[in-house]
């Protein structure tokens, strides 16, 4: 009876795991576990087998490892008993105002625990969402709890950090992730999970991604869970983003054929596509640069694309901005007639 009962138990856990996100099964729990930025691993690691951890400030672009290597970190100074009463984790989700940070930041970090030595450890992750007065208010409560108390902050954007706080840290930068140390990670998921993948649909998650390994593993993750098959085509197709035959047949039309016949293939491949004006125009800047254009040519046309992209960053109508991105094609081909 008893070991059924058990056996029921298991079940419903081996099932959770199964249903995980693929981001949060594979996420690394201990800090050999992470992939990149092994020289600051290697400075945190010495920071806590010499006992001599000092305030923390983990910035750089989302998905390359920052909260990852922060829980790592306490997992490996607190055993799981005392996890939950050392450790004191908030992100931008918690609401974290003057008042929190007076409150149960405040009382937190000023509590002693008995029977433990040690210090705490307080995450404040998403740091840059916090308010002016939320950071400066903080700045005095990890003067004052420096000898029990560790801050570790997290934020995408270092400018929004007040310069206060920043000088009482230690700041490491995570830059975005190499090909190189994200492919095998990619390989373990994929022979974990049983993925059938291609040589181009690994090379297109990698450039999609462009460094962030959790938006590789949820691109990885829908494009098996809806084609079955990870390739190239299935990773463009399932992201929205135009593939490279798609850039160089849109770049053709624009650069061979007249306006009016440009602006109809391009909509009709939009429309049946699903494609964003602001992704065609990101893949084009792209192909600008390696197409041999006469300089004054290339400045023109790249002056032309920044404001398109501006003009679609402040919500203006695609189809004006389309009609002006083919227009400022036009003239750069009869410019380069003039020339020639």
């Amino acid at each position: 009876m008893e070991t059924s009962a058990l056996k029921q138990q298991e079940q419903p856990a081996a099932a959770k795991i199964r249903n995980l996100p693929w981001v949060e099964k594979y996420r690394p729990q201990t800090l050999n576990d992470l992939i990149s930025h092994q020289d600051i691993l290697s400075t945190i690691q010495k920071f806590i087998s010499e006992d001599r951890l000092p305030h923390l400030l983990l910035y750089g672009p989302p998905g390359t490892g920052k909260t990852s290597t922060i829980l790592a970190c306490a997992k490996q100074l607190y055993k799981d008993k005392e996890f939950g009463s050392m450790v004191l984790e908030l992100n931008a989700s918690d609401d974290r105002g003057i008042d929190i940070v007076r409150g149960p930041i405040l009382s937190f970090a000023s509590t002693r625990t008995i029977f433990k030595k040690g210090f705490k450890l307080v995450i404040l992750d998403e740091a840059d969402a916090m308010t002016q007065d939320a950071q400066n208010a903080l700045r005095r409560v990890i003067e004052k709890f420096t000898e029990n108390t560790r801050f570790c902050l997290i934020c995408n954007y270092l400018s929004k950090i007040i310069p206060a706080l920043q000088s009482r840290c230690t700041r490491f930068r995570f830059g975005p992730l190499t090909p190189e140390l994200m492919v095998p990670r990619l390989e373990h998921v994929v022979e974990e999970e049983k993925v059938d993948i291609s040589e181009d649909g690994m090379k297109a998650l990698v450039t999609l991604s462009s460094g962030d390994m959790r938006r590789a593993l949820n691109i990885l993750q829908s494009t098996n869970m809806a084609f079955g098959k990870v390739t190239e085509e299935t990773v463009y197709t399932c992201t929205g983003h135009p593939l490279k035959s798609d850039i160089a047949n849109i770049l053709d039309w624009m650069l061979n054929q007249d306006f009016t016949t440009a602006y109809r293939n391009i909509t009709e491949l939009k429309t049946l596509k699903g494609l964003a004006l602001h992704d065609i125009l990101t893949e084009i800047h792209l192909f600008v640069h390696r197409v041999d254009f006469p300089s004054s040519v290339r400045i023109h046309l790249l002056t032309k694309m920044a404001d398109i992209e501006y003009r679609l960053s402040v919500g203006t109508n695609e189809k004006i901005q389309l009609s002006s991105l083919i227009a400022a094609f036009q003239v750069t081909r009869d410019l380069i007639v003039a020339e020639a």
